[in-house]
């Protein structure tokens, strides 16, 4: 049993994190750097509940949306609240691709669109955990042939690793045992101010993205397919912005979106390479965070359906109170052909690596 229960900085106990769902064990882990910096994971849907770190004055607090018990993940009004996704993070328009002149049929579970990989994707199961040393957790999932309408058996792995730097690294592995599709993420809501009862608002956050070129959608936000340049347009973040600038200019695709949650086409030298995607900084408390991620793409999401509902220790989160950068392959790319694809075959190895660093600016 984890001896340091009182000393967890995030507040968060491990006996509420602990149940028996479908005969699995979830349970509370801890990472911990030399800083007494936290991050905290629970198996169930690999949910990141808290992610400890200091604002400019040095005080701690959490940054990532969570909830403090076992039941409120599982509950969530917000399914994806910091989780892991798949096996297709974001939308396949209509649940429906063609793979090896097959046709696939996948749950409809937002408007007309299957959204995150179904009706209970990677973030409603629960995981087997390997807790390798105070600052690495190793999560592993089999997906079964079939399951929400994929093919191939799939076989993932997810290790988390929180360093004396105060980034959180994730990478990912899969096999299949036949050709599927796949597009993992983690869907973590930061809120740099710190979580609160409300949760401030992501609006005076200045945010630098990598891209210059992103993808626009439908009004049930699909992809139209094309691929538009950033310059002239409220997505261009290629100069450090105030969030809250453009997020409701008079724009289709801001309208489309309900603000952002779109897909940014980062800028790379080559395909797979390991590099910058997204800064934000918190202005009030000093903090920053950095993406960087092997990934073609980042959906960056400005939490804007929230409603205010509770999360852990009394705080809320209402609309806008987080920004999600999910390093990822494109939206529905079964259904572009020169998306980058997201096929994996039978003998290949499907990996990512991204990572959020976390630092301050005084």
């Amino acid at each position: 049993m984890n001896t340091k229960e009182a000393v967890n900085a995030c507040g968060l106990k491990r006996e509420n994190f602990q149940a028996t769902i479908n005969g699995k064990q979830t349970d509370l882990y801890i990472l911990r750097n030399s800083k007494g910096n936290e991050v905290a994971v629970t198996n169930y849907g690999g949910a990141i509940v808290a992610i400890m770190v200091p604002d400019k004055n040095g005080n701690l607090a959490n940054v990532i949306q969570g909830h403090d018990n076992i039941q409120d993940v599982i509950n969530s009004p917000e399914p994806y609240l910091s989780t892991l996704i798949g096996r297709y993070g974001n939308r396949i328009a209509k649940g429906e691709f063609q793979l090896h002149g097959k046709e696939y049929h996948l749950a409809i579970n937002n408007g007309p669109n299957c959204l995150h990989g179904g009706k209970k994707g990677f973030n409603a199961k629960v995981w087997d955990a390997n807790q390798v040393n105070e600052h690495g957790l190793v999560l592993k999932y089999t997906s079964p042939y079939g399951e929400e309408g994929f093919s191939g058996e799939l076989e993932v792995w997810v290790a988390y690793t929180f360093t004396d730097d105060n980034e959180l690294i994730i990478k990912y592995h899969a096999t299949t045992n036949k050709k599927t599709i796949i597009n993992l993420t983690s869907h973590g809501f930061f809120s740099l101010a710190g979580i609160a009862n409300p949760t401030p608002s992501i609006e005076d956050m200045i945010c630098e993205i990598n891209a210059d070129y992103y993808i626009p959608i439908d009004n049930t936000s699909i992809p139209t397919g094309e691929i538009l340049k950033v310059a002239g347009t409220p997505f261009d973040f290629r100069k450090p912005k105030r969030i809250g600038d453009d997020i409701d200019a008079d724009d289709e695709q801001t309208r489309n979106g309900a603000g952002y949650d779109h897909c940014f086409v980062l800028n790379k030298k080559e395909e797979g390479e390991f590099s910058f995607a997204a800064r934000v900084l918190e202005p009030v408390s000093g903090r920053t965070m950095e993406v960087w991620t092997t990934e073609p793409g980042v959906q960056f999401y400005t939490d804007n359906w929230a409603d205010g509902y509770k999360g852990q220790n009394g705080a809320t989160f209402p609309r806008r109170s987080a920004v999600c950068f999910e390093a990822q392959h494109f939206p529905d790319s079964p259904n572009h052909p020169y998306f980058p694809s997201v096929v994996l075959n039978p003998g290949e190895e499907y990996t990512q690596r991204t990572l959020y660093r976390f630092g301050v600016e005084k």
